[in-house]
């Protein structure tokens, strides 16, 4: 074995930047082909998940829907009924049946769509219409389209730091486009230390969050996709209730034993609202996380400030991981 060296991969990925980050003693050859087998983990995930892309079982499903059911894998099986299983503990304000509303929003051209063409709509995202039985996924009306897009990068993490595991890495931190995970500790004894941005300003961090060994971390904002008309920020979140951009979360950030976990709160809890979204952390087991509002209020589960450094530290020697 030689010396222990920290090796960092950067790549593209899910339409954003994806960085490995491990800590390994069996050379720079070894340490290559370990970060190439966990960005392959990456890109078949958004290969067969993303809705983008023509080839991929989401596609195929959505092609058929109102047609036929899909054969599909037990892993796909899981991701579907996860995402179910969300929109019910969010009351319908997250479905994964909310790819129909990208025919009418589109952030790149800025315009704001009718009642009547989001309201025309809303038949389409109705979570009841997806059948999930015997193998297959079934969209019962034409026009549906489930999009994973709220729930699979963080499963992407937690893959790919799962096959990082499986290729001997002791000490990691993954991350794609913000949300990520940990592999076991730092080794030096010192805690993981991920900052936290501020949603208006991104060049701040408003506070930090400390994990001693694995952990997960995501968020989910509204300062991703969006843009601004007559004073009023229209950003990609939609509530699948009413087609319309959720309101009251500028912000949503939650720990978790996995990216997966703190995804699904994360994406909850922004589209709950504050006090709900809070009240949804606080009573939900292994989860932490905070709630920054559209006026800039700090909401935080009552247990965060064990594994934080709130209200609002700035360390001089963030980023460290």
């Amino acid at each position: 074995m030689g010396q222990r060296t920290l090796y960092t991969k950067r790549f593209r990925v899910m339409g954003g930047g994806g960085e490995l980050r491990f800590v390994d003693d069996r050379g720079t050859e070894a340490a290559e082909a370990v970060a190439r087998r966990g960005m392959e983990e990456a890109e078949r995930i958004e290969k067969k998940y993303s809705r983008f892309l023509p080839g991929s079982i989401i596609s195929l499903i959505n092609r058929n829907a109102g047609r036929s059911p899909v054969a599909v894998d037990p892993e796909t099986v899981e991701l579907v009924e996860t995402a179910l299983r969300l929109a019910e503990v969010t009351g319908g304000a997250f479905a994964p049946t909310v790819g129909a509303f990208r025919r009418v929003w589109n952030f790149q051209e800025a315009r704001v769509p009718t009642r009547q063409e989001v309201e025309a709509l809303l038949p389409l995202v109705d979570c009841r219409q997806v059948s999930v039985r015997n193998g297959t996924v079934f969209l019962r009306r034409e026009g549906m389209e489930l999009d994973l897009g709220g729930i699979g990068k963080e499963y992407a993490v937690d893959r790919v730091a799962a096959r990082l595991r499986q290729e001997g890495v002791e000490s990691a931190v993954v991350n794609l486009a913000g949300d990520l995970c940990t592999v076991g500790t730092r080794g030096d004894g010192r805690p993981w230390k991920v900052g936290v941005q501020d949603p208006r300003r991104r060049d701040t961090v408003r506070f930090a969050l400390r994990l001693l060994g694995e952990g997960g971390i995501a968020s989910s904002g509204d300062y991703e996709r969006f843009f601004v008309k007559e004073g009023v920020r229209y950003h990609h979140l939609l509530d699948a209730r009413t087609g319309w951009p959720a309101r009251g979360v500028a912000s949503a950030t939650t720990l978790a034993p996995t990216a997966f976990a703190a995804g699904l709160a994360a994406t909850a809890s922004f589209l709950m609202g504050p006090r709900e979204g809070l009240e949804y952390l606080e009573r939900t087991a292994g989860l932490e996380g905070a709630i920054i509002t559209e006026e800039g209020e700090l909401l935080a589960t009552s247990g965060l400030c064990a594994c934080s450094d709130l209200p609002g530290s700035i360390f001089a020697d963030y980023p460290t991981l």
